[in-house]
C-alpha cells in the first residue's frame, strides 16, 4: 500500500480508502471480515456519513470497533453531514453539531479525524458552519474538515469564514465519469465536451493542496450501474481486459489505477463489501499506467481529442 501525508494535517494516509455505504445490511461477521481485510491490506483510511443506511452503516462499524477498540489507532475516520433525505440540505451549526453527536455516538468513537459537509446547501451561512467547526475542533470532536461535492467557489466563500483549511473535496470521478477533466482538455471548443460544469474543481484542488477523493470509481451512472463488463462499455472493456492481462490483475484494478496516474495524488474511494474484491482492488497500487496507457483507457470510453 502506498501511503501520502494528507496537506494542512499529520495524517499519513493510504492512497486508497474504504467507503462504507453499503455495510449497512451485513452482519456483525461480514463487517469484521472486510474492515481486517482492510486493515492487512494498508488501508487506514474509512469513510462514513451520517446517511448511509439510514446511520445503519456506521452503527455496524460501531459495533466493530467496540469489538476491536485496538483498530481505532490504526485508523483514520471521515465522516459527512448535512443531507436530509429527500427533505433538505442543512448546514446549519444546529444540524451539522447534532449529526456529528449522533455520529459519534454510532460509531462509538470520542473523536473524527475529519468531517465533510455533504452535498451544498444552498442557504448555506458560511459563518454558522464556522462556528460549528470551531466548537467541535475545540471540543476534540473533529480535527479536520473538507466538503463533498463542491465548487470552487463554494469553497471560497467557506474559507472566507473558518480559520479551519478545507483539506478534502470528494468528487464522482471514474474512467466514464470524467466531467473534470474532459473540460479541461477541450478548453474554448463549441462541442458538449468543453461544458465546465465544475468550475475547473480540478485544478482549483490541486493548486489549494485540497486531496480529491474520487467516488464510484467503477460506476458509469446511477441508471447504468458498474461499467466493468456492461454491454454498453464493450470498447472501454476490452482495452481494460487487455491491460488486466498485462499486469495480471483484474479489470477492477485498472480502472482504480487511471485515477491513481493522474499527477492530483488522489484518493480513491473503494466501495465494496467483498473482501475478495477489496484485495483485487488494492493491486492498482502496484500499477503505474504508462502515458498511453491512461490515454487509451480515457478514448475507450468514447471520449474525443479536440
Amino acid at each position: 500500500m502506498e501511503y501520502f501525508q494528507i496537506s494542512k494535517t499529520d495524517l499519513k494516509a493510504s492512497r486508497l480508502a474504504l467507503g462504507c455505504m453499503r455495510i449497512a445490511d451485513k452482519s456483525l461477521e461480514q463487517v469484521e471480515e472486510l474492515v481486517q481485510t482492510a486493515l492487512d491490506a494498508g488501508i487506514n483510511f474509512f469513510d462514513h456519513a451520517d446517511i448511509y443506511g439510514g446511520g445503519k452503516s456506521e452503527e455496524i462499524f460501531g459495533e466493530v470497533l467496540k469489538k476491536h477498540p485496538e483498530y481505532r489507532e490504526k485508523m483514520i475516520i471521515q465522516t459527512k453531514c448535512g443531507i436530509v433525505p429527500g427533505k433538505r440540505y442543512d448546514f446549519s451549526k444546529e444540524h451539522i453539531l447534532t449529526s456529528v453527536e449522533n455520529s459519534l455516538k454510532r460509531l462509538q468513537t470520542d473523536y473524527f479525524d475529519i468531517l465533510l459537509l455533504h452535498r451544498p446547501d444552498a442557504l448555506c451561512d458560511p459563518k454558522e458552519v464556522a462556528e460549528a467547526f470551531d466548537e467541535l475542533y475545540e471540543s476534540g470532536k473533529v480535527k479536520y474538515f473538507g466538503v463533498s461535492n463542491h465548487t470552487p467557489l463554494q469553497i471560497e466563500l467557506l474559507q472566507k469564514y473558518t480559520q479551519h483549511p478545507l483539506i478534502i473535496n470528494q468528487l464522482q470521478l471514474s474512467i466514464v465519469h470524467s466531467v473534470m477533466i474532459d473540460s479541461g482538455m477541450n478548453m474554448n471548443m463549441k462541442e458538449s465536451w468543453a461544458q465546465d460544469k465544475d468550475g475547473g474543481v480540478l485544478d482549483y484542488c490541486r493548486l489549494h493542496d485540497i486531496t480529491i477523493q474520487p467516488w464510484s470509481v467503477v460506476q458509469a451512472s446511477w441508471a447504468e450501474g458498474c461499467f466493468i463488463d456492461h454491454p454498453n462499455y464493450e470498447k472501454l472493456n476490452s482495452v481494460m481486459e487487455k491491460l488486466a492481462n498485462e499486469y495480471h490483475v483484474t479489470k477492477s484494478a485498472i480502472a482504480i489505477a487511471w485515477l491513481l496516474r493522474h499527477p492530483a495524488c488522489m484518493q480513491p474511494i473503494m466501495g465494496t463489501t467483498s473482501p475478495a474484491h477489496l484485495k483485487e482492488m488494492v493491486q492498482a497500487c502496484d500499477i503505474h499506467l504508462t502515458r498511453q496507457q491512461w490515454y487509451d483507457l480515457y478514448l475507450a470510453s468514447d471520449k474525443p481529442l479536440p
